[in-house]
């Protein structure tokens, strides 16, 4: 008999997994549709043509291919197999499954332009795929929660960002979080101030070590790289710059004089905070972090980067402003901003810090329970009645000794068990048992729900 498995990469989520699940996902929809956004879904398989070169070398290694149906084989011949893998694939595979939601997005708007109305401001929850080696944290299966604006580089939009960040945490009872937020334009800037315009690359990647190694050996690492002493003693006020807004900005503009690029950056943040302010909101929780990198390929704008503090999970939330989305399938020129919440890495991190509210644990409020078929019946009777007023209520199926249905009442967590016996069928009522502080008291069937509700 065979041993039922998983693929690595992969879960099932229980009952329990699934509550949880389905609370934070509302809450992520319910702040995305009060910021009017709208839900699209796109298949889970897309052309290959429409994936490939769209991530690096890298990315394309890691998406699933799909192998054609049938005879997938048909048509490689000896010469194609001598010549390896890059000449079969395109013969054995024509789909994939989606490595992301921001590519088959840009495909979306490409499709849709005619019908879309801009600025277009979409949100999409969907699981996506990568053949990635399956770590704490990282799955081969896991979901993205995406929001996006395009057809506008308002700046608003980038403020808006951090106010859904800021509403999903406080729903979700997160307090000790950093939301980090930089410019790309700035780091361009950085790059040129010190004489190695090109390099913002490799010089966040050895920066964003400096926690962990000290400056000394960042300056090991950039030496390797081919940065040129002066420039690293250029770069040496930035590394011991203090962590307050206001004097971060005024530095760079000294810094960053001689780059047009650069100061746009820091412009462009000071209107994200100003617009905030308009807005009657604050700077807490927000991080102006002037080495934050990710996405330098595409970012253009603002980057965003969210990590929750006092937890073993890395960045639950990041994203960032592009110029170009939708140029790859035609149509240049559309500007955007998005970001993306990890549904995955945020229930680990409740799960860590015990987060999680206790009624997300059952869905059933009320068992009705019953010593007999009379009993049986009277419950029938009032499943309904109970349904309809909004409680999650259902009976025993089996008639079994009481004892035992309580004991699926204790197993399944559910907090209200109504007892259904002789006195209780004569007067119209139910006996309502509290399962936690085992208080039990008759009542009518209207008081029953508003004890319950």
């Amino acid at each position: 008999m065979q041993k039922p498995s998983l693929p690595k990469g992969t879960r099932d989520f229980g009952p329990v997994q699934m509550a949880r699940r389905t609370y934070i996902l509302d809450t992520i929809k319910e702040t995305f549709q009060l910021f009017g956004y709208q839900q699209i879904e796109t298949p889970a398989m897309e052309n290959l043509s429409t994936l490939t070169g769209k991530y690096g070398d890298e990315g394309d290694q890691l998406l699933f291919k799909i192998l054609n149906s049938g005879d997938f084989s048909k048509d490689v011949s000896a010469a194609d197999l001598e010549k390896g893998s890059g000449a079969i694939l395109n013969k054995v595979s024509e789909k994939g499954l989606r490595y992301d939601l921001t590519v088959p997005f840009a495909r979306y708007v490409v499709m849709n332009r005619n019908e879309l109305t801009f600025p277009f401001k979409r949100y999409q929850i969907q699981p996506v795929w990568r053949a990635d080696r399956p770590q704490k944290g990282r799955y081969r299966e896991f979901y993205q929660c995406d929001a996006d604006v395009v057809g506008t580089d308002s700046l608003v939009c980038e403020a808006e960002i951090v106010l859904m960040i800021r509403r999903v945490f406080t729903k979700l009872g997160l307090k000790d979080y950093s939301i980090k937020l930089n410019n790309r334009k700035i780091l361009t800037g950085i790059a040129e101030a010190i004489g190695e315009a090109g390099k913002e690359g490799p010089l966040c990647v050895a920066i964003d070590k400096l926690d962990k190694i000290g400056w000394e050996k960042v300056k090991e690492e950039l030496l390797q790289r081919g940065f040129e002493e002066s420039s690293l003693d250029k770069l040496a006020p930035l590394v011991s710059l203090g962590s307050d807004f206001a004097e971060k900005i005024e530095f760079l503009k000294e810094f960053l004089k001689d780059s047009q690029t650069g100061l746009k950056g820091v412009e462009e943040l000071e209107q994200v905070f100003g617009i905030l302010s308009k807005m009657g909101e604050n700077l807490d929780n927000i991080d102006f972090d002037i080495m934050l990198a990710r996405g330098l390929s595409y970012y253009t704008g603002a980057i965003f980067e969210v990590k929750v503090h006092g937890v073993s999970i890395g960045s639950v939330s990041g994203g960032g402003r592009y110029d170009n989305l939708t140029g790859v399938f035609g149509l240049p020129g559309v500007s955007g901003v998005g970001f993306s919440f990890g549904v995955d890495r945020l229930y680990d991190v409740l799960d860590e810090l015990k987060a999680f509210p206790a009624e997300t644990h059952s869905g059933t409020r009320l068992l009705l329970t019953y010593f007999d078929q009379k009993g049986f019946e009277y419950a029938l009777s009032l499943l309904n009645l109970f349904r309809n007023a909004g409680i999650k209520t259902e009976i025993y199926p089996n008639q079994v000794k009481i004892q035992k249905q309580f004991e699926f009442a204790n197993k399944k967590e559910i907090p209200y068990v109504g007892i259904c016996g002789e006195e209780e069928i004569s007067t119209g009522k139910i006996s309502v048992k509290d399962m936690v502080s085992g208080e039990q008291v008759k009542l009518s069937i209207k008081e029953a729900i508003g004890k319950i509700l």
